[in-house]
């Protein structure tokens, strides 16, 4: 009896099919693998206005929760309106250009086009609120803000950052999903 028999001729193209197929998808893992790292680690875009968490988080410590109001309720932290920001800042360094052009979109009634910073995938469920309300600092995941002129994307937030950090708080979901993700 032979081992290894040759396959019948459409089998044969079968496999080759599968095998090319196997090759691409490896070599777009690696090649999007390595883009993201390259371009997303430490990502640090720059913002509509250069809005400097040193001074207001750091220098004047604004807490977190006093800008991104959804935190300890929703599953996104939120973005300080116009209004929250020239509620200080109509009389606050108002002769200076970065508050004069919050004050071009305080007139204009419009929105600030912040550039989010930390973007999971739509697959994500993820939640400030619950990670707020037990008692997580916000600097474990976003780095120490309040030394950061400009926001700088600090940690992966891939799966397996978060389920590190899950196992090593021993926290019962991370515990779970870390039993098949490992």
């Amino acid at each position: 009896m032979r081992l290894f028999q040759q396959p019948a001729n459409g089998n044969m193209k079968t496999i080759i099919t599968l095998v090319i197929i196997g090759v691409v998808g490896a070599v777009s893992f690696v090649v999007g693998y390595g883009v993201n790292y390259a371009f997303f680690s430490d990502f640090t875009p720059e913002q509509p206005i250069e809005f400097s968490h040193k001074i207001h988080a750091g220098d004047n410590k604004i807490p977190c929760m006093y800008c991104h109001i959804y935190a300890e309720r929703s599953r996104v932290s939120g973005v300080p309106n116009v209004q929250r920001c020239i509620g200080c800042h109509k009389i606050i360094k108002t002769d200076s250009p970065l508050i004069q052009k919050l004050t071009e979109y305080w007139d204009k009634k419009e929105p600030i086009p912040w550039v989010k910073v930390y973007n999971l995938p739509d697959y994500v469920h993820f939640t400030h609120k619950r990670h707020i309300k037990a008692g997580l600092d916000c600097k474990l995941c976003h780095g120490d803000v309040a030394s950061m002129d400009r926001i700088t994307q600090v940690s992966s937030l891939q799966m397996g950052w978060c389920l590190n950090c899950h196992a090593s708080r021993d926290v019962a979901n991370g515990r779970d999903c870390w039993t098949c993700h490992k």
